[in-house]
């Protein structure tokens, strides 16, 4: 509650941003939101991603089995890793924290629409923490500066979106959820850190190959 502390600085960099939001910023914040209700979820973003780079690469059976059981794990190991440590720090989401201790009236969802917080433990990003597992691995099969189109969002009415490299994908998809409303920026930032670790455990694997 200290206007001073680390803590209402991050809760006030979040109610700043939203009511500010840029039109890209708010696409932004739509475009990774991957609504389980809508979409194939986060988790699905990221496979759809790998499924159109293997495409553009006419991959063979067996490059696609290993980018698929690779990035399946990944994603699989990053979010049990992300709600173990949701539950273990258990942090106040910024909506809750903003109607508390600085603007009771407010309401990200109202500016977001449909975008709207999650009812579990804020700490660290979910979207984040599995963006930035997908994208260490992916980078690892394909490139640091592996440049692509992602598609994926198009029936939902979403242009095409080119990114520089499958990082900077990533990294969009993080501060997706601070336009959102959703994270604080330390939550994003520490949950593509933890992504990345997770998928240095899956990055030693040995596959073998087929005969």
């Amino acid at each position: 509650t200290d206007p001073s502390s680390d803590e209402y600085a991050e809760a006030w960099e979040v109610y700043t941003t939203v009511q500010n939001l840029t039109p890209y910023q708010r696409d932004t914040a739509l475009y990774w939101a991957d609504d389980a209700t809508l979409t194939a979820t986060p988790p699905g973003h990221s496979l759809a991603i790998a499924t159109q780079v293997l495409r553009e690469e006419n991959a063979t059976l067996d490059q696609a089995a290993e980018v698929y059981a690779r990035v399946g794990m990944v994603l699989a190991d990053a979010f049990i890793a992300c709600w173990d440590a949701k539950f273990h720090y258990n942090r106040i989401r910024p909506i809750t924290y903003i109607q508390r201790y600085i603007d009771p009236a407010w309401n990200a969802t109202a500016i977001t629409d449909p975008v709207y917080t999650p009812p579990f433990p804020e700490y660290p990003s979910g979207h984040s923490t599995e963006a930035g597992a997908a994208a260490t691995i992916l980078s690892a099969i394909f490139g640091d500066d592996y440049a692509f189109t992602d598609r994926s969002q198009e029936r939902l009415g979403f242009a095409p979106r080119t990114y520089a490299s499958f990082w900077d994908a990533a990294r969009e998809a993080a501060e997706s959820r601070l336009y959102g409303g959703i994270h604080y920026r330390s939550a994003n930032e520490q949950g593509l850190e933890q992504g990345v670790c997770i998928a240095g455990y899956v990055e030693q694997l040995q596959f073998k190959s087929s005969p």
